[in-house]
């Protein structure tokens, strides 16, 4: 059984996987992380591997409790990975990213996928159907959106995310409804009609905490897929273990 941590700056993730089958997956704050690894080794004493993929930082304290029960597998550009990467600067390349395209190289190595991450920024990665990573797009996440017009402006109020009436836009709610949500959907839409433009037969995945928000707004076909990335993760951890 493998374990699969996505440690970020304020929530850590965790996925147990047999083989292939993801089988349980909750998250926690970095807090909780002792007294949930804990229970997690007497739940599951059978878990024989891990990864972990860090944008956040452990402390040396949850490290050697890590270590104490398996030596994880690190994460990091230097990785077996199931795909040529290209990217200019693979140092910088984000865990997320490696992750997805190591999902796209799993599922669907004989096409061109698109993988389009709606999370805290959403990118954009295309994986060629030779399995070779060249790079992507970066751009503000639908919550960021709401946050930036509120954090630098001196009277834009903090708005939850809610789909706009697309003839509204007669109160500032609604302008800002339409601004970030028809903005990111257009933006989303717009992304996948050029690289549909550049490659052919392009498959285009869309995945992230707000796929399913998103999704049935979109005009272009895609395929979410709500746990790509972890998919993506235990694949890696596959082609890393000792």
């Amino acid at each position: 059984m493998q374990l699969i941590l996505d440690v970020g700056n304020t929530r850590i993730k965790w996925a147990l996987f047999r083989q292939r089958e993801l089988i349980e997956q909750w998250d926690c704050s970095p807090e909780q992380f002792r007294s949930i690894l804990s229970d997690t080794r007497k739940k599951y004493p059978e878990v024989n591997r891990i990864l972990v993929a860090s944008t956040g930082q452990l402390d040396s304290k949850q490290v050697k409790v890590l270590n104490s029960w398996h030596k994880p597998h690190w994460l990091s550009h230097q990785s077996v990975l199931p795909f040529e990467n290209n990217y200019l600067t693979p140092e910088s390349l984000g865990l997320d990213r490696i992750g997805l395209m190591a999902a796209a190289a799993l599922h669907h190595s004989d096409k061109n996928v698109l993988v389009v991450d709606a999370g805290t920024c959403v990118t954009y990665d295309l994986l060629y159907a030779n399995n070779v990573y060249t790079g992507g797009v970066i751009s503000p996440g639908l919550s960021m959106r709401y946050r930036s017009m509120h954090r630098f402006t001196a009277k834009l109020p903090l708005l939850d995310p809610e789909l706009p009436d697309l003839d509204g836009g007669g109160s500032t709610a609604q302008s800002m409804h339409l601004g970030a949500v028809k903005g990111l959907l257009l933006e989303i839409d717009g992304f996948i009609d050029h690289y549909r433009r550049e490659v052919h037969d392009l498959m285009v995945i869309l995945t992230g905490g707000d796929a399913d928000f998103l999704r049935d707004n979109l005009k272009n076909d895609i395929f979410a897929h709500s746990n790509f990335l972890l998919e993506g993760l235990n694949y890696l951890l596959e082609l890393n273990s000792d």
